[in-house]
């Protein structure tokens, strides 16, 4: 049963993720927020749902292994989402083509944002009604990184080059109109069944890795990690195929950033003190790894290598390696 539950799920996420990802783009245009903006709070947020409830319900049951491998291991999965989207991107190299100011400053807040857990494991363990400081602190800062992000782009004093190999963000349709109140309302019904099948993933993966007797730790860095992000992965593919690449970048590295929120989630729901102070060693190595893939990824989209070995960057590269590294260290 848990099989079927599992296959059938993945189709609706499959079919689902790819409509989210062409309503994504269209109101990005319609609303005038840009489709990075767009990807990092819209479409990143809502493709995250299911891998928050599952860390916030794990930490509830004190599975902290459980909770924080499957909030980090989403942000390694999903980086190494735009190593695939790359390979599938003949024209050009995906940092190249999807060069935005947004995208890179979306990264520098997802660097910064990961550095929080990790101060927060040297801090005293004192929580107030249970939630440490660093939490409070993690919401406040990636609420004021946004804005932050976003005031940059009304008032930008830097600008990627164009290139023939540039696709920039330019709006298809005119903004506003009697469309958008529909289109709206498509989404937020699409949101409904992708957290929906989601959640029944999350599931079903979970008895099937129970019933294999994987480590905690394991489960949540390599299949359930893996399992909620799919729709990250559907997304990122259908954009990068209908030529919405800063979508497809901007979604993964602005999920990344909520996904950061996992852990002030999971803070929240956990009984038995400071979750933070519940990481252990390898997960504060799997961090600083992801930290490393992430910093890579904006020195690419800084770069902006047109073509690289095989075809993808050299940064792309360094990344599905490091990918691999994680992972050899969860196991």
């Amino acid at each position: 049963m848990d099989y079927f539950v599992f296959i059938l799920s993945a189709v609706i996420v499959a079919y689902v993720g790819t409509r989210m990802t062409t309503l994504a783009d269209r109101l990005a245009d319609r609303t005038g927020i840009g489709e990075a903006f767009f990807g990092a709070i819209a479409l990143g947020a809502t493709t995250s749902i299911s891998g928050s409830v599952l860390s916030m319900a794990s930490a509830y049951e004190g599975l902290t292994d459980l909770a924080v491998s499957n909030a980090i291991g989403g942000i390694a999965a999903q980086t190494f989402f735009l190593v695939l989207a790359d390979i599938s991107y003949r024209k050009a190299n995906l940092e190249h083509a999807a060069a935005s100011l947004s995208n890179i400053m979306l990264s520098i807040l997802l660097i910064c944002l990961l550095c929080i857990p990790i101060v927060a494991t040297q801090m005293p363990a004192t929580t107030w009604w249970g939630i440490h400081p660093a939490t409070l602190f993690l919401f406040c800062f990636y609420l004021f990184g946004l804005r932050y992000c976003q005031e940059q782009k009304q008032h930008p004093m830097w600008f990627p080059r164009s290139t023939k190999h540039t696709v920039e963000d330019t709006p298809d349709e005119e903004q506003g109109g009697p469309v958008l109140k529909a289109l709206v309302i498509k989404f937020l019904l699409f949101m409904v069944v992708l957290v929906g099948a989601g959640f029944a993933i999350k599931e079903s993966g979970v008895h099937l890795a129970q019933s294999w007797g994987i480590s905690h730790s394991l489960l949540g860095a390599l299949l359930t990690a893996t399992i909620t992000s799919l729709p990250e992965l559907i997304t990122t593919f259908a954009a990068v195929r209908r030529g919405a690449l800063t979508l497809a970048v901007g979604g993964i590295v602005g999920g990344n950033t909520f996904d950061v929120l996992f852990l002030a989630f999971s803070d929240i729901t956990y009984t038995e003190g400071s979750i933070y102070h519940a990481m252990s060693a390898t997960h504060i190595s799997y961090i600083s790894l992801i930290i490393l893939m992430t910093a890579i990824l904006a020195m690419g989209l800084l770069r902006r290598e047109r073509q690289g070995v095989g075809g993808i960057g050299r940064e792309s590269l360094t990344i599905g390696l490091l990918y691999v590294l994680s992972l050899y260290l969860m196991i």
